[in-house]
């Protein structure tokens, strides 16, 4: 049996590297499966050096609730005795060689995502989900949303649910903060000039779905965190837009009328 287990990506701040090189960590728009992967490792109590394979089978999907802002945080790392710092490169008896010309600073520049909300859906064996479900809520080891300085900010598993994938992330309420709720309501009022703010029954999200039939292609599926033998494969994706149930209170039926048209930067409060 199959189910489809959903959890709550948000916090302050978010990163969900798919590269970094040369003192630069940038984060992606959206998370990875390594990281979404990651995260339920961490809270199973697994080891890095553990094997992934019943956890690379489980099928993503992750959809853009809240897409936030990008964050640029600037870094130095020197060394508190006043030392040069070292290299990259290691001698034969595998020590760090110093820099040469002597190099006191190192400036590093790492991106971010800020108040971002996402909700990331994972498909596979229904007992596996049951124990990763229980797991997230009392985590062996503290989640982290991409990298360890992001910890989440509210509760991370919404549930099991039954269907498939794409149904499922269809069927999920709106998961973005009242804030951004509000405000998409009130710029929605503007838009139709209707002199108050607007409360649609629907709203359309942008999502990413784990398809072999996909035309898109990620590298960012584990085959392993082991520090000494890190690795990872490629998976084909495939982007769409669902429209989602709002949860408002009292929702205005008129402005879900498709023939409203659709709004690509409806949440991005252009």
């Amino acid at each position: 049996m199959s189910g489809v287990l959903v959890l709550r990506l948000a916090g302050p701040l978010q990163s969900w590297g798919s590269r970094s090189a040369f003192n630069r960590r940038e984060t992606g728009s959206e998370p990875t499966k390594s990281g979404v992967l990651g995260l339920l490792a961490a809270a199973a109590g697994r080891r890095r050096e553990d094997p992934l394979d019943d956890l690379v089978r489980l099928r993503l999907g992750v959809r853009v609730d809240q897409p936030g802002t990008l964050l640029r945080d600037y870094h130095t790392v020197s060394d508190y005795r006043g030392r040069p710092l070292p290299q990259a490169g290691v001698s034969a008896k595998g020590i760090q060689k110093p820099t040469s010309p002597a190099k006191y600073t190192h400036v590093t520049t790492r991106y971010y995502l800020q108040d971002a909300v996402f909700v990331a859906a994972v498909e596979g064996d229904e007992d596996l989900l049951a124990a990763l479900d229980g797991a997230v809520r009392a985590p062996a080891f503290p989640l982290a949303l991409g990298r360890r300085s992001c910890p989440p900010a509210q509760p991370v598993s919404l549930g099991l649910r039954d269907g498939d994938l794409e149904t499922v992330l269809r069927e999920e309420p709106w998961r973005a903060s009242e804030r951004a709720r509000e405000r998409h309501a009130a710029r929605l009022g503007r838009e139709r000039g209707a002199g108050r703010a607007l409360y649609p029954e629907r709203i359309d999200c942008s999502v990413t779905l784990e398809d072999p039939e996909g035309d898109d292609i990620l590298h960012d599926a584990p085959v392993s965190f082991d520090p000494y033998a890190r690795g990872f494969t490629s998976r084909r994706v495939r982007h769409c837009w669902l429209s989602i149930p709002t949860g408002f209170a009292q929702p205005d039926d008129d402005v879900s009328d498709p023939a409203a048209g659709h709004d690509p930067f409806a949440l991005l409060d252009w």
